[in-house]
């Protein structure tokens, strides 16, 4: 068997390569191709395509999160690894190869799965409220392993308005302890992710990260050059320029087809009796419609919206592969320069609390702003500072830091890539004579024949059209 390192340097695209020399020479000394994606292009999405070949229709992840129907809430960042349908690669080569060993270093759905070694960001959250960065791992006794080497997993700069590279440098030497023991190792890399959406691409920081991630993935490069392991770096997405907010759910309310319930915290999403809300997913949001007759004037209403550039219906979405029942009964595309907020509220005074802090799990929906300090609050980071150390007290307190203004983002993704320079890239140390482009359902494949040495032909890509602008069909 082939030993595989398969790095998802998040948003890696072919103009971001040229900073990255250490990744550069990965495919110079073996191959490079064009990759697909799927839509939405979003994290969750394109992982469970590159590790089943299936699209959303079949593996059944239409987002970082949706509606659980069966349960009447928005959801997002499960972990659960039950969610995702498909054999997975691994699984396919142990089918051939029993004994074949795996290594998930932050992959997503990795909890419960069958890989050998699991490493997944997991917070302490105790009984007074309080939330402690943490980890879950499988076995557990790897948990203290690692910590006992690298410290705790730096929760804090995996996302918020402190991620940085703190977080991918932990990653890499967690992966760095596992791969000798592993026949294949997956790692995923979020650095980039960071300046991309918080300046754009085209920034000086977007380079300036490029470079940060080539020097922390050195060592791990070196290591599987000494050790013989082939190596395939790839991306789910490319992130492009995008400082259009738009408030699909806002739209929706004002429409009365939105309802909201009050309580303390201030004012909810009520999708129970809700006759429209979105699920917002970067450049993506699922619109869950009960009442069929409601789609048509729905439908309508948002086409109209400035921003979106598509609404699709049944047939959309079957073009797509996007036809799950997870899915919106209509899913929207933004434009180029647009994305999708959560907000609901029309009034800031009655936000939810949640809106101001980090708060993944109880947002209906994706909040890129959660990447800032609040630049109208001076104090911002000073109310940070104060809140963890009255936790540490044991004192109850909410860290609102949270700019309710969306426009400080700089770069989204979720649509189809228009250039394939602002698209996905994939990398392979073997020369194994790639073709131009890849698409992201042939990644399994692929990886199953760099494993065994038995090559699996790469069909030519299927005609797959970028995301349209304004005035295309809602039909997709």
């Amino acid at each position: 068997m082939n030993r595989l390192l398969v790095l998802d340097v998040v948003g890696l695209t072919p103009r971001l390569l040229e900073h990255m020399p250490r990744l550069r020479a990965v495919a110079e000394g073996g191959s490079r191709a064009g990759l697909g994606t799927v839509l939405p292009a979003v994290t969750c999405s394109v992982q469970a395509t590159f590790l089943t070949g299936l699209l959303p229709r079949d593996h059944g992840i239409v987002g970082n999160g949706w509606y659980f129907r069966d349960l009447g809430e928005p959801l997002l960042w499960r972990q659960h690894h039950g969610l995702v349908a498909g054999e997975k690669v691994w699984e396919t080569i142990r089918r051939e190869r029993p004994g074949y060993r795996v290594a998930n270093v932050c992959w997503w759905y990795a909890m419960g799965s069958t890989a050998d070694t699991t490493v997944t960001p997991r917070p302490v959250y105790h009984a007074d409220g309080r939330k402690d960065p943490d980890c879950w791992t499988w076995p557990p006794s790897l948990h203290d392993e690692l910590v006992e080497r690298h410290g705790p997993f730096p929760l804090f700069t995996y996302w918020g308005p402190t991620a940085g590279i703190a977080s991918s440098r932990w990653i890499v030497a967690a992966a760095r302890d596992l791969m000798p023991d592993h026949d294949l190792t997956l790692v995923y890399v979020p650095h980039l992710d960071y300046a991309l959406q918080r300046f754009g691409p085209d920034a000086p920081q977007a380079a300036a990260a490029a470079r940060e991630v080539d020097e922390v993935l050195a060592p791990l490069l070196d290591d599987a050059a000494r050790t013989g392991t082939t190596v395939v770096a790839l991306s789910e997405y490319g992130i492009t320029p995008a400082r259009r907010p738009v408030d699909v759910n806002r739209v929706l309310r004002r429409e009365g087809l939105l309802h909201v319930h009050h309580n303390a915290t201030g004012e909810l999403l009520d999708p129970w009796t809700s006759r429209a809300f979105a699920v917002a997913d970067h450049q993506v949001a699922h619109v869950y419609v009960p009442d069929p007759a409601d789609r048509d004037r729905v439908a309508e209403l948002l086409a109209a919206t400035d921003g979106v550039a598509e609404v699709l219906d049944d047939a959309g979405k079957a073009e797509h592969g996007l036809d799950h029942d997870r899915a919106g009964d209509l899913v929207l595309v933004a434009e180029p320069d647009a994305w999708f907020t959560y907000y609901y509220w029309l009034d800031d005074a009655v936000a939810p609390d949640f809106a101001r802090s980090v708060e993944i799990h109880k947002k209906p929906g994706y909040d890129p702003a959660e990447l800032f300090w609040d630049p109208a609050d001076r104090w911002a980071k000073a109310r940070a500072v104060a809140h963890v150390a009255r936790k540490k007290l044991g004192l109850r307190s909410t860290m609102r830091v949270v700019p309710l203004d969306p426009s400080p983002v700089g770069g989204s993704h979720g649509r189809l890539p228009a250039d394939p320079a602002d698209g996905p890239v994939l990398l392979c140390s073997d020369p194994v004579g790639l073709p131009e482009h890849v698409p992201a359902t042939q990644v399994r494949d692929l990886l199953v024949g760099l494993a065994t040495g038995v090559s699996r032909p790469v069909p030519p890509p299927e005609p797959v059209r970028a995301s349209a602008g304004r005035g295309a069909s809602r039909d997709g």
